[in-house]
């Protein structure tokens, strides 16, 4: 009789994309193998996300984010992980001057990460791109409403859609990427009846982040849902409060350094 454990196989692009309509998709982000190891026993993808410059860096936006920390943070998460897709972010200046220059950038990440496909924001804009990608084999995940990478061109992080009037267009933009081959978009930052109509109008899922329950999907930055950063935006939910529980434990650990304390006898060697 074999004792053999059963080969765990990753989520992949075509399960992804056959979740329209289906049972809610569950994504988080994750930029260390510790913690993506964690999510990975519950996410169907894992998106390492260009919020990491904000997130662990420091970074006023993302739009500073190089393409070889987005590699780095990429290939600790795949290491850390077994089940779920993992999606790379392409940061700003990597897919936007051209088709050619996109697939470059694209093709180094999922060569060097060992990721299952890449996500770029953008629209119409970027249809062209997003059809030239996936005829060469490349995965996308489209992202349009609320585009960090463009926040100077907004003029910071706006809701998007409060004006019905721009209803339409951003309508167009969700089409168009599904008709150029991206097999999910994220729609970020958006008022919850335009999120839930476009959720209607294309034929693959999408993933909300202040968007709408209706959505095929949703993801949350993780340190934002652990109660790890001091403020957090309205359409976080925030699962935990390990920011407490991190600085508590970090005092008492100087408060007992300078006590002596610790180490006690359990803590060296004889």
């Amino acid at each position: 009789m074999s004792t053999q454990t059963p080969t765990v196989r990753r989520t992949t692009v075509p399960q992804i994309r056959n979740r329209k309509g289906g049972e809610p998709i569950v994504s988080l982000t994750s930029y260390h193998a510790h913690t993506a190891a964690i999510v990975d026993k519950y996410a169907d993808f894992i998106l390492v996300g260009d919020s990491l410059g904000m997130v662990m860096h420091g970074m006023e936006s993302t739009v500073g984010v190089p393409l070889d920390l987005m590699i780095m943070h990429g290939k600790a998460v795949v290491r850390g992980t077994k089940k779920a897709l993992i999606v790379v972010d392409m940061p700003f200046g990597t897919y936007e001057e051209s088709p050619n220059m996109a697939f470059r950038n694209a093709a180094k990440i999922m060569k060097e990460t060992g990721c299952g496909a890449v996500k770029l924001e953008g629209g119409a804009r970027m249809a062209e791109t997003i059809h030239f990608l996936v005829e060469r084999g490349i995965p996308v995940m489209a992202h349009t409403g609320l585009t960090p990478q463009s926040s100077h061109v907004m003029g910071g992080f706006k809701t998007q859609g409060r004006d019905e009037e721009s209803w339409d267009a951003h309508s167009n933009d969700a089409r168009a990427v599904a008709d150029a081959g991206a097999f999910a978009v994220v729609l970020e930052g958006m008022v919850e009846p335009l999120a839930a109509r476009i959720t209607k109008e294309v034929e693959i899922p999408t993933i909300g982040i202040g968007a709408s329950a209706d959505c095929d999907g949703q993801i949350l930055v993780l340190e934002d849902m652990l109660g790890l950063n001091p403020w957090t935006p309205k359409f976080v939910k925030v699962y935990g409060q390990l920011g407490p529980m991190i600085e508590d434990s970090v005092k008492r650990y100087a408060e007992d350094v300078k006590s002596r304390a610790f180490p006690t006898e359990d803590e060296v060697y004889r």
